[in-house]
């Protein structure tokens, strides 16, 4: 439980021999804190909290369906397989009683006697068949009171978020600072022109990737273009699973920018980085608040902007992420549902975004006013 969307997707990608199709169901109106289901057929259904992106719900369905077989273990118990039918009265010796009700609920853990109604019909209470098959699973986080989490919480924090970003607190020509789980972790301050290349693996380890920079198009827009930049080194630090990038240049291999992923599902770049929770934080309003203001990655575009320029509109031009990649196509909601997972992932609903340009930082944006990734400089 409580694994990273990011994770699960990336480890389905290898597995593609035992998960040919994975559908990804989520709201396209609230892109940026829609809960998201991986629907693995014909078993699986995932279910991943909206903010965080970690999973909240597992639902094990058709136990009985042997194509692929599906055995259920409790400690050293077979609770069911191809041969073996998991029953309520199975449950009630394996857990012991629980509250009378259609399903035999217990925290973190539910049996359901449908395939996919909630459970919401005539209560049988005891007089329930003893034989009566059990037809979907559910396993959830418990909370420290015993009971089982709201589907629409976030996960509580677990050791297997240890050393993932928590929370990324930007500053406006200074850098960012990364929060770490678990929440006693000390922070990691990334500061532009200071931060090098060695201080990030130390910190962070190595990158998954490094990228040499290239392309150069985008220099014609720079206001000091001196020649003798093409000289100096430059180079991407990309940490995908931390959903951050690290331009390092100079002689001294330092970080100039540093941009921050929001993985919006149906943007361009969804599962191409995990999601950053970053937060941009203002300046305080007297030596006495510290509380400065802030505004944050599921923030509407409109209301982020304002925030860093509220008197003036920012400059901004037109970005297709779909421009270098010739093999992308847009097919159509139907072909979508049949779409292999490798292919799935390429999908971009909204490939033209737009980059709005402020002194210090940028906001790549999506048509529906999400904010899909942050660049500072």
């Amino acid at each position: 439980m409580c694994a990273s969307l990011w994770t699960v997707l990336d480890m389905l990608r290898h597995l593609q021999h035992s998960f040919p199709q994975v559908d990804i169901k989520y709201d396209p109106d609230a892109s940026s804190t829609t809960p998201v289901i991986l629907h693995l057929r014909p078993h699986l259904d995932l279910l991943f909290s909206g903010k965080h992106q970690r999973l909240h719900t597992i639902c094990l369905r058709k136990l009985h369906d042997h194509n692929p077989p599906v055995t259920l273990r409790y400690k050293d118990s077979v609770l069911s397989s191809a041969e073996v039918p998991l029953t309520r009265v199975a449950v009630r010796r394996t857990f012991g009683p629980t509250y009378p009700g259609d399903d035999l609920r217990y925290p973190g853990l539910w049996f359901s006697f449908e395939e996919d109604a909630m459970g919401e019909g005539v209560k049988t209470g005891l007089g329930a068949d003893r034989t009566q098959e059990v037809k979907r699973v559910l396993i959830s986080q418990k909370e420290n009171n015993g009971k089982s989490q709201d589907a629409l919480e976030e996960v509580g924090e677990v050791p297997v978020m240890a050393g993932d970003i928590r929370q990324a607190v930007v500053k406006v020509h200074h850098g960012v600072t990364l929060y770490f789980h678990p929440s006693s972790s000390r922070p990691v301050h990334v500061r532009l022109g200071e931060t090098t290349a060695q201080d990030l693996t130390l910190e962070l380890g190595p990158p998954l990737r490094v990228h040499y920079k290239e392309d150069e198009r985008m220099s014609i827009h720079a206001i000091d273009n001196a020649s003798d930049v093409d000289d100096e080194p430059r180079y991407f630090y990309n940490y995908f699973q931390h959903g951050l990038d690290f331009l390092i240049t100079g002689p001294e291999h330092v970080v100039t920018k540093i941009i921050l992923h929001s993985n919006v599902p149906g943007s361009p770049l969804f599962q191409r980085y995990k999601r950053c929770n970053w937060e941009i934080e203002g300046e305080p309003e007297d030596d006495e608040d510290d509380t400065p203001p802030r505004k944050r990655f599921f923030d509407r575009f409109e209301t982020i902007s304002h925030f860093l320029s509220p008197r003036e509109p920012p400059p901004s031009m037109h970005l297709d992420r779909t421009d270098e990649e010739e093999d992308i196509t847009l097919p159509s909601a139907t072909a979508r549902r049949k779409t292999h997972l490798l292919h799935l992932l390429r999908i971009a609903k909204n490939s033209v975004g737009t980059v709005y340009g402020y002194d210090g930082i940028n906001l790549e944006v999506s048509e529906s006013s999400q904010v899909l990734s942050v660049m500072l400089f």
